[in-house]
């Protein structure tokens, strides 16, 4: 559920994103504005090729925008050194991607546990922190199996619970539902909202209104601006 918080989460002013290839600019993202507090479930919707994806890689700190301004946690992201953008990637970013992502050769359980290998955790804490993970995601039961082994949706509760075993700040969802049928989408937004309902902070970026829907409030992006925001029930038009 949706704290109270003085300060926003995320904060974003102007955001602007511009690709240039052989001579051609292409403006993907133009003077977003957007603001994002701490225990709240935002979904990013709009048709294909409208700057979701490019918004969710500013967010996670993979891309840089062309202009305006970033704050995360109150730090103006602009201002932070690669390390420290890596850092605050392994640390306080949880990533859930389309495609899963999982490392073939590894089990489950060590997936799971490479975020946390990376910041150099003692191994006892780790297997408890994997643990967990995997039980809260419903694949305590795999933790020994190949990602070959699992069905498409038990790989993305592993590539859940992946990004929930480093206690992120936020959790960020790139189309998480893009490569499974409805009944495994399904499953994994009910993950999502039971996760949220726990504390999680959850941002989302989807194609599908149906999903869009499970989020308390959805920014509906066209042509890299935001066209409309909808809150749980109603429909506010914002620009």
């Amino acid at each position: 559920m949706m704290n109270a918080s003085a300060q926003p989460l995320i904060r974003l002013e102007g955001l602007t994103k511009v690709f240039y290839t052989d001579e051609v600019e292409t403006h993907a993202l133009a003077g977003i504005h957007l603001e994002l507090r701490q225990g709240e479930y935002v979904a990013i919707a709009g048709p294909s090729g409208c700057g979701k994806s490019t918004l969710l890689s500013l967010l996670g700190l993979l891309d840089s925008p062309t202009e305006g301004g970033y704050w995360l946690n109150e730090k103006p992201v602009a201002e932070l050194s690669l390390a420290e953008r890596t850092r605050i990637r392994n640390q306080e970013i949880g990533f859930i991607f389309q495609n899963f992502n999982l490392i073939g050769d590894l089990s489950v359980f060590e997936n799971v546990e490479l975020p946390l290998t990376y910041r150099g955790m003692a191994a006892a804490e780790r297997r408890e922190r994997v643990g967990e993970a995997l039980d809260k995601v419903g694949m305590g039961h795999r933790a020994k199996h190949l990602p070959s082994q699992l069905s498409g949706g038990q790989q993305q509760r592993v590539a859940v619970a992946r990004a929930l075993v480093g206690r992120p700040l936020i959790l960020l969802a790139d189309e998480p539902t893009g490569n499974l049928d409805s009944k495994n989408g399904e499953a994994v937004m009910e993950l999502l909202r039971e996760l949220h309902q726990d504390g999680a902070t959850v941002c989302m970026v989807t194609h599908d209104t149906r999903y869009a829907k499970h989020a308390e409030r959805a920014i509906h992006l066209f042509d890299g601006r935001i066209v409309e925001e909808t809150k749980a029930g109603e429909a506010v038009e914002v620009g």
